[in-house]
């Protein structure tokens, strides 16, 4: 599998590198911008990823933002919706409005922080990914 990771924090991002890189391959970008850029990188490649896990507060570009980003990279690139990418979103943000605008923009999964690896890994399973 392969794994993109979105997170600017640093303790959270080691946490979590190390917990998903047992199931894949697991890229690590520490902003929005950036997971777009290796998103778009990775399409053109021909080797898209299977997850993307991205937190909502990020600098440069917040996690809403990158998740409109890659839905669109896939529309543009007409991917069917069958193979859009699984996103999980990673937040202590767990009010009911910004859940709601997650799945409004489109991610698979909303996960609160802080992680709970046997959640995540059930998550994770229910999305077919493990």
């Amino acid at each position: 599998m392969k794994i993109l990771l979105a997170e600017d924090d640093f303790a959270t991002r080691k946490f979590m590198a190390s917990f998903l890189s047992k199931y894949g391959e697991c890229d690590i970008t520490v902003d929005g911008m950036e997971a777009v850029d290796a998103f778009m990188m990775a399409l053109e490649d021909g080797e898209p990823y299977d997850l993307v896990c991205l937190d909502i507060m990020m600098p440069v570009m917040d996690g809403y933002q990158a998740l409109m980003g890659i839905r669109n990279l896939e529309k543009q690139r007409n991917v069917p919706e069958d193979k859009a990418v699984k996103v999980i979103m990673t937040t202590a943000l767990n009010e009911e409005k910004n859940v709601k605008m997650a799945f409004d923009l489109g991610c698979t999964i909303y996960s609160g922080k802080p992680i709970d690896q046997e959640r995540f890994e059930q998550a994770m399973k229910k999305l077919n990914l493990i």
